[in-house]
Formats: structure tokens, sequence, C-alpha cells
């Protein structure tokens, strides 16, 4: 499986439906629900959900890759870990379309290059506004660092709750699914791994 995700290619991009579809889907699911898409409180939410859709996915029209581009090689020799922790985030579950709402830590061991924070939250945000799997989506952010920044090691940790367990089926609330990726002197070094987790609060090990 090619967990390494790209822009909405031109050839994808042609089979995807007009506005006009999408809203007749929605007054489609509107009626299916048991409501009238005709009366006045519901007659513009069609309109509503597809401005919607195009916010919380906007993540298929973006570049994770391309936004870590921008590095800077002038780091004065600083080789010690890079950690950005507590970036929230809002997702999409692809196997029910409820939300995920959680934090991400992401630290790194560069070599000589290093990154804005802000771009790292971007591609935490970019990975997440797409129908996503949590675990899929933490390994496609730690591939991502490692592909354009090649530094010695990538951590990646989520926590998050899923709402399609919160609200329907077991409707078992304030339960987190955690998971991790760790690439490279991360996943190699027992002492450099446990120094990321230290310093993010160990949710790994959290309530163990």
């Amino acid at each position: 499986m090619n967990i390494h995700a790209h822009p909405m290619s031109a050839e994808r991009a042609l089979d995807r439906p007009s506005r006009d579809e999408a809203e007749a889907a929605v007054r489609t699911l509107l009626r299916w629900a048991g409501d009238d898409p005709e009366r006045e409180g519901l007659r513009d939410t069609p309109g509503r959900v597809a401005r919607a859709y195009g916010e919380w996915f906007r993540g298929y029209a973006e570049d994770p890759h391309a936004d870590l581009q921008r590095v800077f090689e002038e780091v004065e020799g600083y080789d010690e870990m890079v950690v950005l922790r507590d970036i929230r985030f809002e997702s999409y579950c692809e196997h029910h379309l409820a939300p995920i709402i959680g934090r991400a830590h992401v630290g790194y061991m560069p070599t000589n290059r290093v990154v804005g924070i802000s771009k790292l939250a971007r591609v935490v945000d970019s990975f997440a506004k797409r129908l996503q799997v949590q675990e899929k989506m933490t390994a496609q952010i730690a591939n991502a660092i490692q592909d354009v920044l090649q530094p010695l090691g990538v951590a990646v940790v989520l926590e998050a709750e899923h709402q399609c367990m919160s609200t329907r089926g077991v409707h078992k609330h304030g339960v987190s699914m955690v998971t991790s990726t760790m690439l490279g002197v991360f996943r190699e070094d027992p002492a450099t791994r446990r120094e990321f987790l230290a310093m993010i609060g160990n949710p790994v090990n959290r309530g163990a």
C-alpha cells in the first residue's frame, strides 16, 4: 500500500462530481433520513454541506511534501532532537465520515536540515484534512518528514477520540486511541525513543 500521499492528480480530478451533483446527493441523504430538503430550515443545507466538505477535505488539494521543501540548512551544527507537541487536528473517519479529534506530537533528529515549526503543523493538517484511518495518517506524516528532511529519524504519535465510537455503535465516551510511528534512530535507539516520549508526556504508556 502506498502511504505517500500526493495531491489529487488531473486524471482523478476529472472524475470529481460537480457542485450541483454534490448538493443533490445531500438532498437524497436528507430525504433518506426522513426529512424534507425543501422545507425552509433545510433549503440551504446542501450548499452549506458542500462548502463544509471543501474545508474539511481540503487536504486532497495540498501537497505535504511541498510544505516541507523550504528548509533551513544553516543550523550551525545543531543536532539535537526537534519536537513539536500538542498539534491539534480534526480529521474524519473513512468508515463512517465521523470526526476524529486529537493531538499530534512530532519529533525528528536533524542532520543538516531543519524546517519551520509552522510547516510541521501544516503537514499534520494536510493529512488530517482527508478521509483517514489514524494508523495510516500517523505513518503518512512520519514518512513525509523522513522523505524531505532526510533526518536521522522521525517520531510521530497521535492521540485522538473517534466520534464513530462515541456517537454510534458502543457509545463509549472519553476513549482515546494512541498510535505511533518511529523511524531511524527513534526505532533503533531505545534511549532516543524514551527521551522523545518523555518530552511529550509518554501517551504510549499513559494509564498502563
